[in-house]
């Protein structure tokens, strides 16, 4: 797909302007704009074949105009960029219908190749369940070697490959409790069971960490 259309969407300039310089160097023809509403705007007067959108903007955010662009044009395709912090929310948008997210910062090289992958080749969440395996698995062997900080590193790659697969948030969660962190390891088992309720592993996981972590609290 040559000279597709695809509107970035940030209120940061900076980044509108990046985004913009990487993909016109793939003749791509690229439009911008600030917010959720300005976005829906031009979407209503052109057609686009890719929305690139960040999460947190003011305004209408990019939660809410992934909600209302797939509703209103269901055959577009929309890439969430997420900052540090933002994972649930990334999920909740994978769940919702975008198609990939990409966590700042981010080079141009990866922009590009998400892009590319997205538009031409369709091949974007084949290549990411290759690597959500093979991440998952690296953790699993750095932790058999007591390896906890590449284990967790590997296990928060799978995550970032494949936001919607509870195993490795699963994962995640059991390797911090067994470093004693109560708090991070509930939260992971949590959005483990959001995307999963039947997910049986995590459900126990939760039960035993939420045990341990208010018997490890100090009594006052």
């Amino acid at each position: 797909m040559s000279k597709a259309k695809i509107l970035v969407v940030d209120d940061d300039k900076n980044i509108r302007r990046t985004v913009t310089m990487a993909l016109e160097s793939l003749d791509y023809f690229v439009h911008t704009a600030f917010d959720g509403k300005d976005a829906m705007v031009q979407l209503t007067g052109d057609k686009y074949d890719l929305i690139i959108t960040d999460l947190k903007m003011p305004g209408m955010n990019g939660m809410e105009l992934l909600e209302e662009a797939i509703a209103k044009y269901p055959e577009i395709k929309i890439v969430l960029i997420s900052a540090h912090g933002t994972v649930d929310n990334a999920v909740e948008a994978m769940k919702l219908g975008a198609v990939d997210f990409l966590q700042k910062p981010f080079t141009p090289k990866e922009l590009r190749n998400l892009v590319h992958n997205v538009l031409e080749t369709g091949s974007a969440k084949a290549e990411s369940a290759s690597e959500y395996k093979s991440s998952l698995q690296s953790a699993k062997n750095f932790a058999r070697q007591r390896d906890f900080d590449n284990a967790i590193a590997q296990a928060k790659k799978a995550i970032g490959s494949a936001p919607s697969q509870p195993e490795a948030f699963d994962f995640l969660g059991q390797l911090q409790e067994t470093l004693g962190d109560f708090d991070g390891a509930i939260k992971n088992y949590r959005v483990a069971i959001s995307l999963d309720p039947t997910y049986e592993s995590a459900k126990s996981n939760l039960d035993r960490a939420t045990r341990n972590s208010d018997s490890a609290r100090p009594k006052l």
